[in-house]
């Protein structure tokens, strides 16, 4: 294999998902050449429904590198990132993703987020969870008091 960070994402995925507890995905951050995290499935094992491979790769690079700011890093995934995955992938504002299997690749092996897909497109009224607005001035003073905060850090 040419690429060797994607066949990192590969072994990570192989070697955690034997014992059954973790899901068959692997991730690596890579910035100038040089590997600054891995991360590979959770879910089951930490009782996490979060603990996808790229975002636990996104939480250690962060914290190694102490910021919030991925730019100039590249994720390398064994599978292409599913939606929460994705967003936490633009929230750390990474350069470049690449990856292997599909997300149809993931659908024929039981993971499924076609679902997501579909929700996403919906407004909040339209989607199957049970969603309620309220207090929606109260809300907003949240934001206007963070507007109006001089200590904040944009992000």
């Amino acid at each position: 294999m040419q690429n060797k960070f994607l066949h990192r994402a590969f072994q990570l995925a192989l070697e955690h998902s034997s014992d059954g507890q973790h899901g068959p995905f692997g991730a690596i951050i890579v910035k100038n050449n040089e590997i600054i995290a891995e991360g590979w499935n959770a879910v089951v094992a930490s009782n996490d429904p979060t603990a996808h491979a790229e975002i636990m790769a996104i939480r250690k690079a962060c914290h190694k590198l102490g910021t919030f700011n991925l730019s100039e890093c590249t994720i390398y995934s064994s599978c292409e990132p599913c939606p929460m995955c994705l967003a936490a992938i633009y929230w750390a504002r990474i350069d470049t993703v690449v990856f292997a299997a599909s997300h149809e690749d993931a659908s024929r092996a039981g993971f499924d987020d076609s679902f997501l897909y579909e929700e996403m497109s919906k407004t909040w009224m339209e989607r199957k969870i049970n969603a309620f607005r309220e207090h929606q001035d109260e809300g907003k003073i949240v934001f206007k008091k963070w507007i109006d905060n001089p200590l904040k850090i944009d992000y």
